[in-house]
């Protein structure tokens, strides 16, 4: 589309459908490292990448992120995924992931489907907007970096007080880049705090719907039953536009679902997996 290198990471499997990973707003392609290792161990081939601007993937030039280029950069990893025969690959996708690919699949051209199917991970076309100011409030809250790995992992213990380990700086090293000061920042670009991706988000929303009762593969909604993000209402709306949808709320886990229960995780997208008709 223009040029954006992406940061891509594969797990060989040969089991048909593939999977692709593709990460919520302000996460990166690592999300996702113990369900596609696990997987792949099961046989599933398995792709995770850094979307533009997060990661180790390129930023935009002057900061001008636009929904297009997200959508149009996960049908570029997705159709680089499809399997030997023909099966196009069955996303996850977690609360900005998931709302590309509602709109990716919705928006194809008929007969020409993107993906087998959609996982989507705590994310519905309408979203509660307090939880989604706390994430942004998070990632706008350290505008100067860190002085350590130490002060960064307080940052997070705070913000998921839930969590019982302690991020290490092994665990740190690939969220976090070194300034030219020494300071440690977030891998995101600062600009996609204030750039169209975000101020437009809400203008989304009716495009989202649209697409969203457009699926017609098969769906399954992964929640955490202690999401700020995703309430009941919002999987009823959801379950409405999408009938054939199948819901799954996974206990004691916030909108950070594959960090807060990745065992349980997994293994619905596993189970899922083998329902899928061949």
């Amino acid at each position: 589309m223009d040029g954006i290198a992406l940061a891509t990471q594969r797990w060989t499997g040969v089991r048909s459908p593939a999977l692709v990973f593709a990460h919520g707003f302000g996460q990166t392609r690592h999300a996702w490292n113990g369900a596609a290792r696990t997987l792949a161990e099961q046989g599933f081939d398995a792709t995770t990448f850094d979307a533009r601007g997060h990661g180790e993937s390129e930023r935009v030039p002057r900061g001008d992120y636009h929904m297009e280029q997200f959508v149009h950069d996960l049908l570029t990893v997705s159709a680089e995924a499809i399997s030997p025969d023909g099966q196009p690959p069955v996303l996850v996708g977690a609360s900005m992931g998931g709302l590309l690919g509602l709109m990716a699949a919705g928006e194809a051209e008929e007969g020409r489907r993107p993906f087998s199917a959609l996982i989507l991970v705590d994310i519905t076309p309408r979203w509660e907007t307090a939880g989604v100011e706390r994430i942004l409030g998070f990632m706008r809250a350290h505008p100067d970096g860190f002085a350590s790995y130490e002060e960064a992992a307080s940052a997070i213990e705070a913000y998921l007080p839930h969590r019982r380990e302690r991020k290490s700086e092994a665990q740190l090293k690939p969220l976090l880049r070194q300034d030219e000061n020494g300071r440690l920042r977030w891998h995101w670009d600062p600009a996609l705090l204030d750039g169209g991706l975000v101020q437009e988000s809400e203008r989304y929303q009716p495009r989202l719907f649209e697409a969203a009762a457009r699926v017609k593969v098969p769906v399954l909604l992964l929640s955490g039953s202690r999401s700020d993000v995703v309430s009941s209402q919002t999987v009823d709306e959801f379950l409405r536009l999408v009938p054939h949808a199948r819901h799954v709320s996974l206990a004691d886990a916030t909108h950070m679902v594959a960090g807060d229960a990745n065992d349980a995780f997994t293994r619905e997208i596993s189970q899922f997996m083998q329902s899928l008709p061949r």
